[in-house]
């Protein structure tokens, strides 16, 4: 079903308002999820194949409507709830809507690794860093977030080398 899910996304309602964020945010954002038994039976690369694809066709969307300005369909992992979320914004990479760091990366597999690896997901698992942080608040690091330019209807994109050998973190 995940797969399926992704497909659909191209196809779901796409608000490009550079003047209303919160318009975008609320049309434009999914969260996705599995069962651990339906991850397993999936591997990186078809999952990775199904947001290309995906982001090929917001591309050819957002060149129908027009849009002129940066538009970014992004992915991540969003470990605290164990699902897959992306969007598409009007705003490059460098400007996510994202309360907190976050790093955008071109390969995507390493986050769909972590997703599919998951097993138990919406569990967070406190680390040895964190439990030897003697009370203080351990370091926020910055959390990867797959970004596609959707503007740019020229732009070809290649799987990376090895795509399908990625390990979870």
């Amino acid at each position: 079903m995940l797969l399926t899910w992704i497909a659909e996304l191209a196809e779901e309602p796409l608000a490009l308002e550079p003047d209303d964020h919160p318009v975008e945010w609320e049309t434009n954002t999914w969260w996705l999820s599995a069962e651990v038994e339906d991850r397993q039976a999936l591997t990186v690369r078809e999952v990775v194949d199904a947001f290309e694809r995906t982001a090929a066709l917001l591309r050819e969307r957002v060149r129908a409507l027009g849009h002129d300005g940066p538009a970014t369909f992004y992915v991540w992992h969003d470990d605290q709830a164990g699902q897959l979320r992306c969007s598409t914004g009007s705003v490059g990479p460098d400007d996510l809507p994202f309360g907190g760091a976050y790093e955008p990366v071109a390969d995507l597999g390493p986050i769909v690794a972590d997703y599919l690896a998951d097993e138990a997901p919406g569990w967070t698992r406190i680390t040895d860093e964190a439990e030897e942080a003697d009370g203080e608040e351990p370091a926020i690091r910055p959390f990867p977030v797959w970004v596609r330019d959707v503007a740019d209807v020229e732009e070809v994109v290649e799987a990376p080398a090895g795509a399908a050998d990625y390990a979870p973190r």
